[in-house]
């Protein structure tokens, strides 16, 4: 048996609130998740034999290390079945961009794996499988737009407006856990209820003309909070914090997701995120002199309404 073209789509952070900070060093955040179209591509073949054997990892990565490997090995653990696997992966969601590649490869491995070994988890058996792979892995399980709190175990579903989103990936690689453990990063937002996030939303849904003008860009901020962690990585890494000058320069309201480097411009259409991508490609300084340039990449892509593997396990 085999599953090709598993989709494994990226994610956005509207917003990231450090509200505290645990005893045992974990952060206690406030963030909505949206996933978009952006995705990875997984494909596995059913094996006889107990082993999971994973082609397309990321050079210089251990393969028990890989999160795919370890979310199938979780799998395996906490059903007893004999199967294994063979599996291939193609990355689009870069690495070390906040967008949550790994971990949306790890919950699609999840939810491909129970259907394809037929080891009949629920949503809520995977999410628990799902939380020691990382704090991202659940709300790809959870399958919706989330309202997420705590280590961003405990979510709650967000009913959100069609939108599309330009995604700039500056040529820099931000990695997570020097970010959290940076003495600057504020931990003293104060918490909110999920209805303020809500009513902000229901506001700003008639709002398109504030969202985006004519060529996709931001008249005046759409973004509802902050991200407390884009301080931080703007004062670490250089061509994130070039990056994120220049679109102010430019007059583009854009918010950094997770923790970092890429950031978002959220637009009514993906008509309107195209010609906004566009107009940042053709305006954007390029490699000059044998110098690096300031963006590795571009996307323009919607806004997705659900995971589109949300169906393939019961609640």
């Amino acid at each position: 048996m085999t599953l090709y073209d598993v989709p494994a789509p990226a994610k956005i952070n509207l917003f990231l609130h450090v509200v505290g900070r645990r005893d045992d060093g974990y952060h206690l955040l406030q963030t909505a998740f949206r996933f978009i179209d952006l995705c990875d591509t997984l494909h596995f073949d059913r094996r006889s034999d107990g082993q999971v054997v994973c082609e397309g990892s990321l050079p210089g990565l251990a393969h028990e290390d890989d999160l795919v490997v370890r979310a199938a090995r979780a799998l395996q653990n906490a059903t007893g079945t004999s199967c294994g696997a063979q599996i291939r992966y193609q990355k689009a969601i870069p690495s070390g961009a906040g967008l949550g590649g790994g971990s949306s490869d790890a919950a699609s491995t999840l939810l491909a794996l129970n259907r394809l070994w037929q080891t009949g988890l629920d949503r809520r058996a995977l999410m628990a499988l799902a939380l020691p792979l990382g704090a991202d892995v659940p709300v790809f399980i959870y399958g919706r737009p989330a309202f997420a709190q705590g280590v961003g175990e405990r979510l709650s579903p967000l009913s959100l407006p069609q939108r599309s989103y330009v995604v700039i990936q500056p040529s820099q690689p931000v990695p997570t856990a020097g970010i959290f453990s940076a003495p600057e990063l504020t931990r003293n937002t104060p918490s909110i209820i999920m209805s303020v996030f809500v009513d902000w939303q229901r506001v700003h849904a008639q709002g398109v003309g504030v969202l985006a003008d004519a060529a996709g860009a931001a008249d005046s901020s759409p973004y509802f909070g902050r991200n407390d962690l884009e301080p931080v990585v703007c004062s670490r890494f250089a061509r994130v914090r070039e990056t994120a000058l220049w679109l102010k320069r430019q007059g583009i309201h854009a918010r950094m997701t997770g923790s970092g480097g890429c950031f978002f411009i959220e637009c009514a259409t993906l008509e309107q995120a195209r010609l906004c991508q566009q107009e940042i490609i053709v305006k954007m300084p390029g490699s000059q002199n044998g110098q690096v340039a300031m963006v590795e990449n571009t996307w323009a892509c919607p806004g997705l309404l659900d995971h589109p593997l949300r169906h393939w396990i019961r609640s």
